[in-house]
């Protein structure tokens, strides 16, 4: 398994992880806003980016995040906005090697904080987070507009 960028090539096996993930929070989306979804992985200027786990041509899972400026430490911070792994890849260690490797990253480029969320009956994911840090306690509120 390598972990790396997406790249174009990844569309279909990326698209169908990202099926799996609406599908698992019982949502689901207008083809245009996961079709924009890609391009701004795919757009250099985008801060919206994909890390993917592969073996192979197979795409095992991603870890869509973003970095944004923070007001809370000297510098920036990284928001995992989406971590996924196909359900057959399941307990082999990849969304923990993901993450991992976004922490890795985000160390990189300096900054300073990775933050993430999870549905709080989500035990598996609650499980593997709480291996890398305690949840902070915080709830999250959500306005559409």
């Amino acid at each position: 398994m390598i972990i790396r960028w997406a790249e174009a090539g990844d569309e279909a096996g990326w698209r169908a992880l990202w099926d799996g993930f609406l599908g698992y929070y019982e949502m689901s989306l207008a083809p245009e806003i996961t079709d924009f979804t890609w391009a701004r992985l795919m757009d250099p200027e985008s801060p919206l980016k994909a890390r993917l786990a592969c073996e192979g041509d197979a795409v095992l899972g991603f870890a869509i995040h973003q970095h944004h400026p923070s007001t809370w430490v000297m510098g920036d911070d990284c928001y995992l906005e989406d971590l996924f792994v196909d359900p057959a890849a399941r307990g082999r260690g990849v969304g923990r090697a993901l993450l991992q490797d976004l922490a890795d990253h985000a160390r990189a480029m300096g900054w300073k904080r990775l933050y993430w969320n999870t549905d709080a009956s989500n035990a598996t994911a609650r499980k593997l987070y709480d291996s890398f840090t305690p949840d902070d306690g915080h709830v999250r509120y959500r306005m559409t507009l």
